[in-house]
């Protein structure tokens, strides 16, 4: 998944980032999402479909939100051994975002698109050219951290970030240690995953004292035979808030 558009980064040096394999056969999913402030006030409810036609995947995420706002993301990979991005597609747009933005991404042709609302209120448009590697992430996060293989410390992936100008990042992901957590009376335990962004040269020396260090994000996520997205934290656009994102059960049955 993506997810969470990552336009808040940094550019960084040289990648040494690696394609996680496919541990699992992605396939059909449909799942219902809350998002919340970390003291647990409601501000969008969402869903996450993703089905499959052979090796090729559609992943949409959506979050509409109590003002109007709303978070679109729709992704389509491929899964041979290793997953590879196809395409990307990010809209953001209402009043919860600073600056409404969309974005496309074409990853065989490496081409970029960014549509943004600037701090006088033009729209700007960018097309950009990349050299993109096989295993760029946007649209792939939650995916890719339900198949990295239990005890791997630390995995690598380049992301494209949108600060509007599109450039290339790497994502440090991080394994801190199994977690306990309940649902109803069934007690689990979940994976926590730190994210980091990885800034090479002076704009990482820079970062720290100009308030621009990334925030973390933190995912949790189920182990076993069946690994599921549990929990995550981190900012859903450039300098904003910290939110949650949690499963959610349909609410109304008698």
């Amino acid at each position: 998944m993506f997810f969470l558009g990552c336009s808040f980064l940094l550019p960084t040096g040289e990648t040494s980032a690696e394609q996680v394999s496919v541990r699992h056969t992605e396939g059909l999913l449909h799942g219902f999402l809350a998002l919340r402030t970390l003291e647990g006030k409601s501000l969008a409810d969402g869903e996450l479909t993703q089905f499959a036609e052979g090796d090729r995947v559609k992943s949409h995420l959506v979050f509409h939100f109590k003002d109007g706002s709303r978070y679109e993301e729709t992704a389509f990979f491929s899964q041979r051994g290793k997953f590879r991005l196809l395409s990307d597609h990010v809209i953001e747009k209402g009043p919860s975002f600073k600056h409404p933005m969309e974005t496309s991404i074409e990853a065989a042709t490496g081409q970029v698109m960014v549509r943004y609302t600037d701090d006088n209120g033009k729209e700007q448009i960018m097309n950009e050219h990349l050299d993109l590697p096989a295993d760029v992430a946007n649209g792939l996060l939650f995916t890719l951290v339900r198949h990295i293989q239990p005890g791997v410390p630390q995995t690598i992936v380049p992301q494209v970030a949108m600060t509007p100008k599109p450039r290339l990042v790497d994502l440090v992901i991080l394994q801190r240690g199994e977690e306990p957590f309940s649902s109803g009376s069934i007690k689990h335990k979940a994976m926590h995953y730190v994210v980091k962004v990885k800034i090479g040269g002076i704009a990482g020396w820079l970062a720290p004292l100009l308030g621009k260090q990334p925030v973390d994000m933190q995912i949790w996520v189920l182990e076993g035979e069946a690994p599921a997205f549990v929990k995550f934290e981190g900012q859903l656009y450039n300098g904003g808030p910290i939110w949650r994102v949690e499963l959610a059960a349909p609410a109304g049955f008698p």
